[in-house]
């Protein structure tokens, strides 16, 4: 009789345990997506990513790593490629280190605006693109993340009405020679620097000023540290929100509409709010103290664009593209 009740019991709790366990089990079968940016968690695109990340939670498990805490700026790409990360905020220049042929769309005054961005990645001159970096470096761009119209921002009280105004300019660019190139091509003195250091670059001088968006210049607070914010527009910035190859071809045809549909509405919201966010913030900064206006933008135009095609990164790139581009 004892015999048979310790044997109940064993079962049932055998079988109380099996249950208990299943659910972590169950749950360690998602998929995991780590997930790595430069960008902090007050960033408009870390919104986007935790709206993401919500949308897939049924299939995957995210992981969200902000302010370059996992892998530094410029390193994510090399950390997909080697199966270190699974999706990554990555910069085009990033990528036109190991495609030159991307260096197109690094260049200044190339696209007029984020609509212009979002028409290009959605055409057939922009599937051509993404191809390559599925084909070359087994990593898949679900979309481009607009983060605002770069403008340089100066420490330094001179004023700047034409290229030739900056020269001598120690313009903080981050590191890799598509940054540099634009540098130069502004008439600065590019200077390499990580993003998470240009603040403190800014307040000892290291540097005479950066170039980033109206919302990066306020996420940063770049503007405590600044005097002036000369509107080149010279620059769309928008980064690529990527996956490597490898995880999303362990998803199935249903999860990866899913990743892709999730990542669509999650860069239009982003989008939208970056451009309703660009409109407050001049009046922000002036309101701050800081001089704000408008410098002779064709004069700019003219030496950036000219910079570039009488370059060697223009002989890389793909035949009739700028053409392409130029008629969305």
């Amino acid at each position: 009789m004892n015999f048979t009740a310790n044997r109940r019991q064993f079962l049932a709790g055998s079988a109380a345990l099996a249950a208990a366990t299943a659910v972590p089990a169950f749950a360690q079968d998602k998929p995991k997506l780590r997930f790595s940016a430069v960008f902090s968690e007050q960033d408009i695109r870390a919104e986007m990513m935790k709206m993401f990340a919500e949308a897939v939670a049924s299939d995957f498990t995210f992981e969200g790593y902000y302010g370059g805490n996992l892998f530094k700026q410029g390193t994510e790409l090399v950390a997909l490629q080697r199966g270190n990360l699974e999706m990554g905020n990555i910069a085009p220049q990033d990528i036109s280190n190991q495609i030159p042929a991307w260096s197109i769309l690094t260049a200044g005054y190339l696209f007029r605006d984020a609509a212009h961005v979002t028409k290009f990645f959605a055409s057939e001159a922009g599937a051509e693109m993404k191809k390559m970096t599925e084909d070359q470096l087994g990593v898949k761009v679900l979309g481009p993340t607009y983060f605002g119209v770069r403008q340089v921002g100066l420490k330094i009280e001179k004023e700047i009405k034409t290229p030739a105004d900056m020269a001598g300019v120690k313009l903080r660019m981050p590191g890799g020679e598509a940054w540099q190139f634009l540098g130069t091509a502004l008439g600065a003195n590019p200077t390499p620097m990580a993003y998470a250091e240009v603040y403190t670059g800014l307040q000892t001088g290291a540097i005479d000023g950066q170039d980033n968006p109206l919302p990066n210049v306020e996420n940063m607070k770049f503007y405590e540290v600044m005097k002036q914010i000369v509107l080149t527009s010279h620059l769309v910035g928008f980064d690529l929100l990527t996956i490597s190859s490898t995880a999303w071809n362990a998803a199935s045809a249903d999860q990866q509409a899913k990743l892709q549909a999730a990542a669509d509405a999650a860069i239009a919201f982003s989008t939208e709010k970056h451009l309703a966010r660009e409109g407050e913030l001049a009046e922000k900064f002036k309101a701050a103290g800081l001089k704000i206006y408008e410098p002779d933008r064709d004069a700019f135009r003219k030496h950036v664009q000219g910079a570039y095609l009488a370059s060697e990164l223009a002989k890389s790139w793909p035949a009739g593209m700028v053409d392409k581009i130029n008629a969305l």
